[in-house]
């Protein structure tokens, strides 16, 4: 009974706030997810998992002791699908993170992209930008992932330890001096021979990714994948 009436209050509301698909913004069908199936299946998969030394993979060689590394979409600034990453970062929907990343983790949990991984790690934000914002888009993805890979999340051995500016409209070089040094690690003993995963919501040039991934520097046996929800398709 209890059950039945959940599911009345539930088609109730949705007749009183439909929901829509973040792409196209047609009304969300029953079983449907923040995307509808046809944006779903017309979405600019990159389908690197199942590209060895992909380029993904080439934009880290010689900086970081890389695993394996992948990147969900393709992004670019006049597709329909930018709406994932803005409505993600900044409108508020920190419920898409989740979402897109419980199924980008379906999709690449039928390859071996997640084994030997001991602990996902999103790209902390800046405690002030994290306050302004609510949340870190990226720790959400992050959980998404976790609840199908069971791999547990940690959100506080690496923190952040300078506000900066965005990144975007910066150039390339600028980018990196921006993010230089700016991440912290607690607890380094922690991480002696493992697989760590750090997560993140867009790749523009990997400034950001292997700043946060020089905190590992030194430690023995450290290994280090990659996987974000887009990467930007010049």
């Amino acid at each position: 009974m209890e059950n039945a009436f959940k599911t009345w209050f539930l088609s109730f509301l949705q007749l009183l706030f439909p929901r829509h698909c973040v792409v196209c913004g047609s009304p969300l069908q029953e079983g449907e997810e923040a995307i509808c199936v046809r944006c779903n299946m017309d979405m600019p998969r990159t389908n690197y998992h199942h590209v060895a030394d992909n380029p993904v993979e080439r934009m880290f060689w010689g900086k970081i002791p890389l695993g394996r590394a992948t990147s969900y979409f393709f992004y670019h600034k006049g597709s329909d699908f930018r709406r994932i990453l803005h409505q993600l970062k900044y409108g508020g929907r920190k419920d898409i993170g989740e979402v897109m990343g419980r199924f980008m983790a379906t999709e690449l949990a039928l390859t071996d992209f997640f084994c030997g991984i001991d602990v996902i790690l999103p790209v902390p934000l800046h405690p002030r930008k994290q306050r302004m914002r609510g949340y870190n888009q990226s720790e959400y993805i992050a959980r998404g992932i976790s609840s199908v890979t069971g791999i547990l999340v940690d959100t506080s051995s690496v923190t952040r330890k300078r506000h900066t500016e965005t990144q975007t409209r910066k150039s390339a070089y600028e980018r990196w001096e921006n993010v230089n040094g700016i991440f912290w690690l607690r607890y380094p003993d922690r991480f002696t021979g493992r697989h760590i995963l750090i997560v993140d919501d867009v790749l523009t040039t990997g400034a950001t990714i292997t700043a946060c991934a020089d905190t590992f520097q030194g430690i023995n046996g450290i290994q280090i994948s990659i996987l974000t929800l887009a990467v930007a398709d010049a």
